[in-house]
């Protein structure tokens, strides 16, 4: 079990010229404590004044050991709380331990630090209600005092380097704020920036970075932890999603701890090894105690765990078992405590939804720290690792439609069954008829999966509202149907549902526009399947088809024999009635991608007309997600 930040850390060993990538597990004794025999170096306080405030502040300085006024010296300016003042990290922290400690071992290039009073105005003490309007302005008023008053008076009355390469901030909950504010908003003038539990004063990442080019080219370091128990991470994983989101290179350090000094000294401790050197931007995913919880998990849970690289992280409590393993494709034994927790870390994971199992003892169990999802056949684990393609499918400010589920009685299969309907923004408000895609899931999965693995909805609202796809209805069916013995049986008793169950249900309870040109079909694996079986003999019905990592099989002729006659008899019908035939595969790793190559081949030598893509991948969900994201705009044009 991870323990306490006093006894678990990252250390940096930083050579002379880069950053090592050692990374030890214990953290030094002592990292705080005065130690004897050591040089040290000097806090003084210094007054200035500002134009800005229009009187006299005050700031700490700390000058490093060996301190000469004949050399340039970088510069660090390290901000506090709101609730404190320049003291704060004086008496929080003793910086000035922790810097003379890290000279002493050869891990720090010699800079000042510089600690202001962030509460720019004329009573600057943190005294009343510090939380008044007047106060927070002054925080965000505190950026013109720096850049015109206090940095001024640094360069001029101190030994430093003035450009913006031997420049950084950082600093503490508001004062994290306020250096991801004023840092990013300056990139001409810093190019190490430090938030430790940034509070909320820190803007929203759009407006942090409005270039994020800019920020690539010019940010030396960027670098953002947190506590885990910290009731403010919201902050700092809001940033560090967008960062991440965006390609913009940073630490995102989380650590177990609340928002309090063991976090803060640790922040301090970490970010000033990293200044004034060279970095090497690749090993930034290393720099990490905890991993951040997958969003898929259930509330509150804190495993498992996504760490920076896409391993996972998982903890399970099962002092009884003997042998515990995560099967997330791939088998990974985990280890056992004498606590009786067991742990893994795996390789790093494909980005997008997977699902997974616990193995307890040899039988297969979800995970009751996580989600669950109908797929394999049964209700599984699924974990979601985050994705930088991943933007089309997020939940972002735009006009959302609702997934509604609707019950109807069949009488193909004399029995009642359930749909998902996606309606599109406005449906309720407009008298607009609409078009309809059918979407089918895959075998061991039902009519859930498109809305809940799949997030289909947020792919059509986000298309939608960039314009990008026709507002249309998504119906999602279940699959299951006919007999087990027969796939051939479960195709026709599928297309019975369709044409004579799912169609006429959606037709009379939803405004729905008329005709083949208003109807698609599309499906994955299985769905995929029965689109080819009944979206081919019923193009009168469809005028788009999409099969998603499909193909018939290669190895069952009485099953894909009679398919292919009827295509060919009616190849001309197929071509002349189909808007659009688009088929899609994952790699050469998706399962069907032999035989959906040789039923392409099939295609050519009758002079079927399709499209064909493939996008990077197996046969998972990540593929078929963006499967519909470029399926959709094709539709209804």
């Amino acid at each position: 079990m991870i323990k306490y930040i006093t006894s678990l850390i990252i250390l940096l060993v930083i050579g002379t010229s880069v950053c090592s990538q050692e990374i030890a597990k214990e953290m030094p004794e002592g990292f705080d404590e005065e130690r004897t025999g050591i040089a040290n170096g000097k806090i003084d306080t210094i007054t200035y004044f500002s134009k800005t405030i229009g009187n006299t502040r005050k700031a700490l300085i700390y000058t490093p050991p060996g301190f000469s006024k004949e050399k340039g010296h970088p510069v660090l300016y390290l901000l506090h709380g709101i609730g404190g003042d320049e003291k704060e990290w004086l008496k929080g922290a003793n910086p000035q331990v922790i810097l003379d400690n890290l000279y002493a071992e050869n891990k720090l290039e010699p800079m000042l630090v510089i600690m202001p009073n962030g509460r720019a105005m004329k009573n600057d003490r943190a005294e009343g209600n510090i939380f008044a309007p007047d106060k927070i302005e002054a925080f965000s008023r505190f950026e013109d005092d720096l850049l015109n008053d206090l940095i001024p008076f640094i360069e001029k009355n101190y030994p430093v380097l003035t450009d913006r390469e031997n420049r950084a901030i950082a600093g503490l909950s508001m004062g994290g704020g306020q250096s991801l504010n004023f840092g990013l908003g300056n990139l001409d003038k810093f190019a190490w920036i430090g938030a430790f539990s940034a509070a909320p004063n820190t803007k929203q990442p759009e407006a942090l970075l409005p270039n994020l080019q800019e920020a690539k080219e010019k940010l030396e370091l960027l670098f953002i932890s947190c506590g885990d128990k910290d009731d403010l991470i919201n902050v700092s994983q809001r940033t560090h999603n967008y960062l991440f989101q965006k390609g913009v290179p940073h630490i995102y350090y989380l650590e177990p701890g609340g928002h309090d000094f063991k976090v803060w000294k640790n922040g301090l401790f970490m970010f000033s090894q990293f200044l004034f050197k060279p970095v090497d931007e690749s090993s930034f995913s290393e720099y990490t105690v905890l991993g951040t919880p997958a969003s898929t998990n259930i509330r509150s849970a804190d495993y498992p765990q996504i760490l920076p690289d896409n391993r996972v992280r998982f903890r399970i409590d099962a002092p009884e078992a003997k042998k515990v393993q995560i099967d997330l494709g791939r088998k990974y034994d985990m280890e056992k405590d004498s606590s009786g927790t067991w742990t893994v870390t795996t390789d790093s994971i494909g980005q997008g939804f997977h699902y997974y199992s616990l193995v307890i003892d040899d039988v297969a169990v979800a995970d009751p720290a996580s989600e669950t999802f109908y797929g394999m056949g049964r209700m599984a684990s699924g974990i979601e690792i985050p994705s930088r393609e991943g933007e089309f499918y997020a939940l972002k400010d735009v006009p959302h439609g609702d997934v509604r589920i609707q019950r109807y009685f069949s009488e193909v299969t004399n029995t009642w069954r359930r749909m998902y309907v996606y309606a599109p923004p406005g449906y309720d408000a407009s008298n607009e008829d609409y078009p309809v895609l059918y979407l089918l899931h895959g075998g061991g999965e039902d009519e859930r999966g498109w809305s809940t693995q799949g997030r289909a909805d947020l792919i059509l609202d986000n298309l939608i509202a960039e314009n990008k796809a026709e507002p249309m209805l998504v119906v999602m069916m279940d699959g299951n149907l006919g007999s087990r013995d027969s796939f051939q049986q479960s195709l026709h008793t599928f297309e019975q549902e369709l044409k004579h169950g799912v169609i006429p249900f959606v037709e009379s309870n939803y405004r729905v526009a008329p005709g083949a040109e208003n109807r698609a079909l599309a499906g994955l694996s299985m769905g995929g399947l029965q689109t080819l079986y009944g979206g081919i003999r019923n193009t009168k019905m469809f005028s788009h088809l999409g099969v998603f990592s499909s193909g018939w099989f290669t190895d069952n002729p009485e099953l894909t024999k009679p398919e292919y006659t009827f295509m060919k008899e009616n190849a001309a019908k197929i071509n002349n009635n189909l808007e659009s035939f688009w088929i899609s595969m994952g790699g050469e790793e998706d399962i069907a991608y032999n035989n959906n190559k040789a039923m392409m081949a099939k295609f050519d030598e009758m002079g079927i007309k399709y499209d064909y893509s493939e996008y990077p991948g197996g046969h998972t969900w990540p593929v078929w997600r963006h499967n519909l994201f470029s399926f959709a705009p094709l539709l209804f044009k």
